[in-house]
């Protein structure tokens, strides 16, 4: 990949979730700097909500930006964005960064909603989403990639996902795709000719006593247990708004493997 330029914007933002006491969830360390932005927004129940803003602003090429989150025993958080963000080529060019670090305690609840991610023609990134989660911890992790705006080739986009439960790897792996990528990335073993990517992960307590069957509950969706307790869904399509409607409708299509085996 290219090499990254220092001239670049850098941009944190952390979120750190506590139970509160009385049943709802508080928010001690709430902060950002520009172009990212956190706003806390109404909850729901225990619920504490978060939306990521400016996104949409970047990232340009040689920016970094880090998104930090994490959730304490008791805690429940949902974080989202109000906009798909852009991957842009920006005035400086070279490679953006974009790290995400997500830590979940003991009887913690996170749901990571973001809208999707953009890759503009001309644009490098390179994606790392990394979160560990302690036994107990629940997790639901929604990632959409579009390569390209409507009508355009995207730019080069590489997206690495890493889960682990208790200190153990559930989940290590990597899509790297447009101009530059290894062949064979819009093929039929990757994205046989789709725009719109997506992954969900779901970790879940309950998934050790009622663990889910792998399935293809519909075209270009699929389930697949993972160790942890967790489950992995994947899905591809031609364009954004189908790709959510999949991974929508993945957590209904969930079968406890019991039942299909019986």
């Amino acid at each position: 990949m290219g090499g990254v330029n220092t001239a670049g914007v850098r941009a944190q933002a952390e979120i750190r979730a506590r139970a509160d006491g009385r049943g709802g969830t508080a928010l001690p360390v709430l902060e950002s700097r520009d172009p990212l932005a956190l706003r806390r927004t109404r909850g729901s129940g225990a619920t504490a909500r978060v939306v990521l803003v400016g996104a949409m602003s970047g990232p340009h090429g040689g920016d970094h930006f880090t998104v930090r989150a994490d959730v304490g025993p008791g805690a429940r958080l949902r974080v989202g964005s109000a906009a798909a963000t852009l991957a842009l080529p920006g005035q400086h060019g070279g490679q953006a960064r974009q790290d995400v670090r997500i830590t979940v305690a003991a009887g913690g609840e996170l749901h990571w909603l973001p809208e999707p991610l953009i890759s503009v023609t001309g644009s490098e990134l390179a994606v790392h989403t990394h979160v560990d989660l302690a036994p107990g911890a629940r997790l639901v992790l929604r990632e959409e990639l579009v390569l390209g705006r409507t009508g355009e080739d995207p730019g080069r986009l590489t997206s690495r996902l890493t889960v682990r439960v208790d200190g153990r790897p559930v989940l290590d792996q990597e899509l790297d795709c447009g101009p530059g990528a290894e062949g064979g990335w819009d093929g039929p073993a990757v994205l046989g000719g789709h725009r719109a990517v997506g992954q969900l992960v779901v970790c879940d307590p309950e998934f050790e006593d009622k663990p889910v069957a792998p399935g293809v509950p519909a075209e270009g969706l699929a389930v697949l247990p993972l160790t942890g307790p967790a489950v992995l869904v994947g899905a591809v399509a031609p364009d954004a708004l189908r790709l959510r409607r999949l991974l929508d409708r993945a957590p209904a299509s969930f079968t406890p493997a019991t039942s299909a085996s019986a």
